[in-house]
């Protein structure tokens, strides 16, 4: 029977001789969460399961290496190039199939970008890179500055011999019970290598002509067929252009489709992007939905085996909308499902409203993951790669809980709290549930982050958790609770310098306040955004620095961005600060298109505000004590630190209080969220403050 709300979405589907239950797939994900051999660990396992519970169709497990020694992309990926493997992956293979998806292993050999080994790596040609936003980025230790990371040319000896890897790996995957596998040739790994025009310099039969430079991947998939049999539907990612001179375009890509199309290809996934241009291969917060959508729909037009679409897509109602329209066969999720792998059951019921989008922080998942060679994590969803969360212990008595501060950190513990079983009160001093979040609603491509504060405060809405508006409660007010959640943020610092408090200096947050009056959350008694001068002065490192900044800059102002390090903003996600700067040169990032900085934003390395005049001029002091001066209409301090002035009366008074979020370090979403998290989770009438002051329960008996 047809789904009413989605008819297309959950329409079943064949793809060679699997037939899929739905035509939602999640695209390859690398979660970095094997065991150091790249054998499956039960995290692995349980990540891939939930996916399946949540109703996906089609799940290709990412990143699989067929080759450890001469390349991992992540350094606890998976691996298939042994058969001690097999047993594991046959675990991992049930543990989809009992849930009713159909799934895959996407094999994927980094080549040029391994994150392991760190040197000696191979490639198609010889080459020197410096790719900040991959994951096999070259290591820079604290005192040492970029050199680039090297690889060199294959030989047609390794080619042929590692053609016979990838081979003898999907043999492994068939093994396994696993109904397909991938290839991965996008991105700029390996197989991307060889097959795109900017990377592959070669002069020999793997190079130059269009047919040499696949001759690789059809090696590749004509040795799977000898070992897996023409029934074993084997797929390609690749992507439909690389967004630089000199790389690959769509209409190369529509022949690459026709011509694995010929070769047996069960399918193609296309993707977008090479490592150089990072933006359009993580596609950070600036990507609107479903932006990479024009490129499966040329490819669909030219060949007859199935073609999926991926690259922020968030809402069943654009997804059903691109299958209706005939522009995709399958609709492709990856960081989407690490946000909520219950996406397709949610959608399936009718409910979309109740899906968690992901916001492309590309935090939890890439920056404080992959990138630094940890196993993967989500900042808005706490059970990724932490299976307490899953399924939450109820609480042994319930317990009365004050949250003061209505951020992410507040938000979430208030959730996870009344989910146990907690009565949860939320004290916040505005009128308006958010915090931080709140700041990026008037900041051009990063209204995602509106996404999840919406989310929080629906869930909080329906959990009928307690909130006190325009509330700051005090010490008498608290005794009745069991524990205090101190969720107070920061505050953003006013230095003791001459002239800080000229009518024109502002702070950010003053600047990125948002006015849409037509929002259900919006309070009466909200100011409206301050109004700036045509040229600003900004005083800060930090993503209220940043934001007010783009904020400006796309208002047409002259900005000024001072800053004490070397560079700025070196603390942000590498793809978000790739576009960030390519916006702030007026241009923006590739694959993007609309608006961006009027005039270019300036910044103001290794410097420091020492005076602020009446007349606008503000007088800079450099690291080698140098001054200088811009005369300016406004200043906008975006100086912060964190907001933990209560904590100290609140422990002097004996009660039970533990902070969390920016009120403990200034982070970003993932600290905040994390922390709420890990707080209601403790939580329980008996929590008590260990010699740490951190809030525990759950003692051993003895104790």
């Amino acid at each position: 029977m047809k789904n009413q709300s989605y008819p297309h979405l959950f329409e079943p589907l064949p793809i060679g001789t699997m037939l899929l239950p739905n035509r939602i797939a999640m695209v390859p994900t690398d979660i970095s969460s094997a065991n150091a051999d790249g054998s499956v660990n039960q995290r692995v396992i349980t990540y891939h399961e939930e996916i399946a519970k949540g109703g996906c169709g089609f799940i290709i497990v990412g990143a699989t290496t067929p080759d450890r020694a001469t390349g991992r992309p992540t350094v606890t990926c998976l691996a298939a190039d042994e058969d001690p493997l097999i047993p594991g992956l046959a675990n991992l293979a049930e543990a989809m199939h009992r849930h009713g998806a159909k799934c895959a292993v996407q094999l994927q050999h980094p080549g040029r970008q391994a994150a392991w080994p760190r040197k000696n790596l191979i490639s198609a040609s010889d080459s020197v890179v410096d790719l900040p936003g991959s994951a096999g980025h070259e290591v820079i230790y604290a005192e040492n500055i970029a050199q680039g990371k090297a690889s060199r040319a294959m030989t047609p000896e390794e080619i042929y011999a590692l053609a016979e890897k990838f081979a003898e790996a999907a043999w492994r995957v068939q093994q396994a019970g696993f109904d397909s596998v991938e290839l991965h040739g996008a991105h700029g790994y390996l197989i991307a290598q060889f097959m795109s025009p900017y990377v592959n310099k070669r002069n020999d039969r793997f190079g130059g002509s269009f047919i040499n430079r696949m001759r690789f991947v059809l090696e590749i998939v004509n040795r799977i067929k000898l070992k897996c049999g023409k029934n074993f539907p084997v797929g390609i990612r690749y992507s439909g252009d690389e967004w630089l001179e000199g790389g690959r375009t769509l209409d190369e890509s529509i022949k690459i489709a026709q011509l694995m199309e010929e070769s047996g290809v069960a399918y193609v996934d296309i993707s977008a992007g090479i490592f150089e241009t990072p933006g359009t291969v993580m596609d950070p917060m600036y990507y609107p939905e479903g932006w990479n959508t024009y490129a499966a729909a040329a490819v669909k037009q030219h060949v007859k085996i199935p073609v999926i679409t991926s690259h922020s897509l968030r809402n069943p109602d654009y997804c059903e909308k691109i299958l209706a329209e005939g522009k995709t066969d399958l609709v492709g999720f990856s960081r989407q499902l690490i946000a909520d792998p219950y996406w397709a059951n949610k959608a399936k019921a009718g409910r979309p409203e109740e899906i968690r989008r992901c916001i492309s922080c590309l935090v939890g998942c890439w920056q404080e993951s992959l990138m630094i060679k940890r196993d993967m994590r989500c900042a808005i969803n706490p059970a990724v790669g932490d299976e307490r969360f899953i399924h939450l212990p109820p609480a042994r008595q319930p317990a009365k809980v004050a949250i003061i501060g209505g951020g992410p950190a507040g938000m979430e513990a208030s959730r996870i709290a009344t989910l146990r079983g907690h009565k949860a009160t939320i004290f916040e001093k505005t009128g308006e549930l958010g915090g931080a979040i709140l700041c990026c609603c008037t900041v051009p491509g990063k209204t995602k982050m509106r996404w999840y504060a919406d989310w929080l405060r629906s869930q909080i809405k329906k959990l009928g958790v307690e909130v006190q508006f325009r509330t700051e409660p005090d010490v008498k007010r608290l005794k009745d609770f069991d524990a205090v959640l101190l969720a107070t943020g920061s505050r953003v610092v006013r230095p003791d310098v001459p002239g800080i408090n000229l009518p024109f200096v502002i702070t950010f947050e003053d600047v990125l306040r948002c006015k849409n009056k037509k929002c259900q959350h919006y309070p009466s008694d909200k100011l409206p955004p301050a109004e700036c001068g045509d040229t600003v002065l900004i005083w800060g490192d930090h993503f209220g620095a940043a934001d007010a900044a783009e904020r400006l800059g796309h208002a047409g102002k002259k900005v000024y961005v001072v800053t004490p390090h070397r560079d700025f903003a070196e603390w942000m996600e590498p793809c978000h600060r790739d576009v960030m700067l390519k916006r702030f040169k007026g241009g923006n990032g590739e694959g993007l298109k609309g608006k961006t900085c009027a005039q270019p934003v300036t910044i103001v390395r290794q410097s420091t505000v020492t005076e602020i005049k009446k007349s606008g001029e503000v007088v800079l002091m450099d690291s080698e004590f140098r001054c200088s001066s811009l005369k300016v209409d406004s200043v906008v301090l975006a100086l912060v630190e964190k907001d933990s002035r209560l904590y100290d009366p609140l422990l002097s008074a004996g009660l039970n209080v533990a902070k969390i979020g920016d009120a403990v370090l200034v982070r970003n979403v993932r600290g905040a969220v994390t922390d709420g998290a890990n707080a209601a989770l403790t939580l329980e009438k008996d929590s008590v403050l260990n010699a740490n002051n951190a809030l525990i329960a759950n003692l051993p008996t003895e104790v």
